[in-house]
C-alpha cells in the first residue's frame, strides 16, 4: 500500500532542537505531517505532551490521552499523534487546570508557557497572504494555515488578534514604525523590540525591519517579526 503523505517517524538525531527529545535512547521518533505550521517550525501532539510537558512518560501514554480526545489545539479537539504544534498555538487538557501557549523564547523556538484563563480564545496570527476572490471578496491567509472572508483593512505583515476557534478579528496590530515587534525565528528569536525603519524589498532583498532592542539595533526579514502592539502585548506571550 501507499504511504500517504510521508513518514511517520523521524531520526531523533534530525530533530529540531527545541522538541526537548532524548537523543540517545531509541532510534527514530514520531514526527509532524503536514498541517497547519512548517514541519521545522513546529511540533508533534505526542512529542509536546510527552517531552514538552512531561505530563506522560511515554508514546503509548499519549496514544491514550490522545485518541481519547483530551487535547485541544485552539479549542479544538485533535485526535492526531502527528499535528503540528505551533506558533501561538493554544493548547488545553482534560482535567488539567494550565492552559498553554507556545510562544519563541531567547532559548528556545518554541516554549510553552501558562495562561490565563481568559486568554484561551484569544491568539495572536500573522498576515501571510491576501487575495480577492469572487465577487471581489477579500480573503485573508495567517501563518497557522487559517483563511477568513473580510472586508478588514490588513496588510500582509501585520498581525491579527483572533477569537477561537471561530476566526473572529478581533484587533489588528499595524507593522508599523512604532510598534514593537517579537522576533519568531533566527539568531534574536524571543526578543523584542521598537521598530524604528521599515526598509521596502527590492529586486534582491526581502523586506526588511530595523528593530531596536535595549542594547543595540538589528536589521532583520520583515517576515521573521511579529507585531505585538504599541506598548504592553496585547495578550501573554512571557
Amino acid at each position: 500500500m501507499v504511504s500517504i503523505a510521508g513518514s511517520k517517524k523521524l531520526k531523533r538525531q534530525m530533530a529540531p532542537q527545541f522538541w526537548g527529545i532524548n537523543r540517545k535512547s531509541k532510534r527514530f521518533v514520531i514526527t509532524v505531517k503536514p498541517g497547519p505550521h512548517k514541519k521545522s517550525h513546529a511540533v508533534p501532539s505526542a512529542v509536546f505532551l510527552r517531552d514538552m510537558l512531561n505530563i506522560v512518560t511515554s508514546l503509548r501514554e499519549a496514544k491514550s490521552s490522545i485518541y481519547s480526545g483530551k487535547i485541544k489545539v485552539d479549542g479544538i479537539v485533535r485526535k492526531s499523534l502527528h499535528h503540528a504544534i505551533g506558533l501561538m498555538d493554544v493548547v488545553e487538557l482534560e482535567n488539567v487546570s494550565e492552559v498553554y501557549r507556545l510562544v519563541p523564547t531567547e532559548e528556545k523556538l518554541l516554549q510553552p508557557i501558562k495562561i490565563n484563563e481568559s486568554e484561551k480564545s484569544k491568539k495572536l496570527v500573522r498576515v501571510t497572504s491576501k487575495t480577492t476572490i469572487n465577487k471581489g471578496q477579500t480573503q485573508i491567509g495567517f501563518h497557522d494555515g487559517r483563511s477568513i472572508i473580510s472586508d478588514s483593512k490588513v496588510s500582509v505583515g501585520d498581525t491579527c488578534l483572533i477569537q477561537i476557534p471561530e476566526v473572529k478579528i478581533l484587533e489588528i496590530i499595524k507593522l508599523e514604525v512604532g510598534s514593537h515587534g517579537l522576533v519568531t525565528r533566527g539568531n534574536n528569536t524571543g526578543k523584542v523590540g521598537k521598530i524604528e525603519t521599515i526598509e521596502e524589498g527590492t529586486f534582491i532583498l526581502p523586506k526588511r525591519v530595523i528593530l531596536a532592542l535595549e542594547d543595540r539595533k538589528i536589521e532583520i526579514p520583515a517576515d521573521i517579526i511579529m507585531s505585538i502592539g504599541k506598548g504592553e502585548p496585547v495578550i501573554q506571550i512571557k
